[in-house]
């Protein structure tokens, strides 16, 4: 009789273990955007529309904890958080990946894009797909290329030529092509962290920054920078990306609703992205801003001419066919 009884008592507690909900797959993402900030950069609304979409589409399967605002540390430290599991997800600016891959480095080549439509079709074609892919056996998958736009120049005097440059000390993100860009100019590239930018500027640690207009104006540059120049130099996106292991070990049926998610917000972040450039540029030159100085062609030919030999310093590293594929598409054949 007793061992009935606890053969009905084992049954009965297997059945409610077996009904109960499934705990969440909790999944981190970390980032380095002001959350305030969320509507006003593409990456800020990205994550803020990947959230929303999760949560009405994942609804009790997964759980999303956002962590912004550089609270889990610069987009060097969040990558490693990665690979060590302890963020599921993030967006790093393309140009912190040169640790990993020396191939997304095409990204940051000065004046080979045109504009963000030509970054467009490259990301989407072969190539820019087959990158996505370029780190996967060190532990990296990427998901999708989140844009924000091309990048401008600021300083505190005007900068029509590249001989204004000369001697300026220029915050950058932490890239061998960019530092090369900068010293090409003959001015002195320093690496600083996005949320470092602003203070440096303000405290003349620096004299100057690259940056898009949309990162400009949500972190305020116009308040510390009395002139920006409307180069379109260069590129800044992001590469939305995770842990390999983790990817692969979710639920398929998870793992193809977040894919089309991914897609969704993707599309959208990339509209807004291109939609917000002159919008973004109009906000620096509110009464009483900065001043935006628009370049010519001759002017602009002079900054692409002292430019443009970078991108041989690099091209074995990246692959001298991918960037000749990029180069010829918007006519810019070396």
């Amino acid at each position: 009789m007793m061992q009935k009884l606890m053969t009905i008592i084992i049954l009965s507690l297997a059945i409610l273990v077996a009904c109960q909900p499934a705990e969440p797959i909790k999944l981190k993402f970390a980032h380095v955007v002001r959350t305030y900030f969320e509507e006003d950069t593409p990456k800020g609304f990205g994550v803020w529309k990947f959230k929303q979409l999760v949560n009405e589409r994942l609804a009790g399967k997964v759980l999303i904890e956002e962590c912004p605002n550089s609270l889990c540390g610069e987009d060097d430290q969040i990558i490693k958080d990665l690979l060590e599991g302890k963020v599921q997800l993030a967006a790093p600016s393309l140009a912190k990946f040169g640790t990993y891959t020396k191939r997304l480095q095409i990204f940051d080549l000065p004046f080979l894009f045109d504009s963000p439509q030509t970054v467009d079709d490259f990301q989407q074609g072969p190539a820019g797909q087959e990158l996505l892919q370029s780190m996967v056996d060190k532990g990296l998958l990427g998901l999708a290329y989140w844009h924000n736009g091309m990048k401008q120049l600021s300083a505190n005097k005007p900068l029509r030529f590249p001989s204004e440059a000369k001697g300026l000390k220029f915050r950058i993100q932490n890239s061998k092509v960019l530092d090369t860009q900068f010293k090409a100019l003959g001015a002195i590239p320093v690496p600083l962290s996005f949320k470092e930018t602003y203070t440096a500027l303000k405290t003349g640690k620096v004299d100057g920054q690259e940056n898009t207009w949309s990162n400009c104006v949500a972190e305020k540059y116009s308040e510390v920078q009395k002139y920006f120049s409307e180069t379109n130099h260069g590129v800044l996106d992001y590469l939305l990306v995770t842990n390999v292991e983790f990817w692969n070990g979710l639920p398929s049926e998870v793992r193809t609703e977040l894919e089309k998610i991914i897609h969704d917000v993707t599309l959208e972040v990339n509209k807004r992205a291109m939609e917000s450039a002159q919008r973004d540029r109009q906000k620096i030159v509110y009464p009483g801003g900065a001043e935006v100085l628009t370049l010519t062609k001759e002017e602009l030919a002079q900054w692409r001419n002292i430019m443009q030999p970078v991108w041989d310093e690099f091209k074995d590293e990246i692959g001298e066919e991918m960037i000749k594929e990029v180069a010829t598409a918007v006519n810019n054949q070396p």
